[in-house]
């Protein structure tokens, strides 16, 4: 779920900054990014470099150091992105911090299906129902994650990722294009 939190009225004096793919957005522990175009993955990771995925956000959600105790904390652009900077105004971090929540618990549901097959398909329909586009042959997700940033996400390795992938695909679930994009047939 994504809430418009502000109108562009509100957002005309805010300067829109510009991130390439797999740039990070700086973090400040006072101001808060909305981000207006593209696809923003927050992550952290633990005392070996393990990577844990915290979330995946799109347009109009709000992102930042904020909203997050964890230390270390990155948001990094898995598309070009757009965004504005924010005030740390209580209404605004509320409202955000509602939309993470939600998420979180969306992740945690995922994550708690005991079959990797049930869950990888899950995180399949959950990006395709946040981030897709529909077509007459199903949804096209944008979005290009490597099969270790996907075992990452739903905490298996990248080998039975690969192995699923294949076996999705020759059941129809799942098509991609030549410039990767995932088609997911529902």
């Amino acid at each position: 779920m994504s809430f418009n939190f502000l109108y562009p009225s509100h957002l005309s004096n805010a300067p829109l900054y510009t991130f390439k793919y797999r740039e990070c957005i700086p973090l400040d522990e006072n101001a808060l990014w909305q981000i207006d175009r593209g696809i923003v993955r927050t992550s952290t990771w633990d005392q070996n470099g393990t990577s844990i995925i915290l979330g995946f956000w799109g347009a109009e959600d709000i992102v930042g150091q904020p909203l997050s105790r964890i230390e270390p904390y990155r948001l990094e652009c898995m598309t070009e992105v757009t965004a504005y900077t924010l005030p740390e105004d209580s209404a605004i971090a509320n409202q955000a911090l509602l939309s993470h929540v939600q998420q979180a618990e969306e992740f945690l549901r995922m994550m708690h299906c005991r079959s990797i097959e049930k869950r990888l398909l899950q995180f399949l329909i959950w990006l395709a129902d946040k981030f897709g586009q529909d077509t007459t042959c199903g949804q096209w997700v944008e979005l290009r994650l490597t099969h270790q940033e996907m075992a990452d996400t739903i905490g298996t390795t990248r080998v039975t990722v690969t192995r699923l992938l294949g076996k999705f695909e020759q059941e129809g679930i799942v098509r991609w294009s030549k410039q990767r994009r995932l088609l997911l047939n529902q």
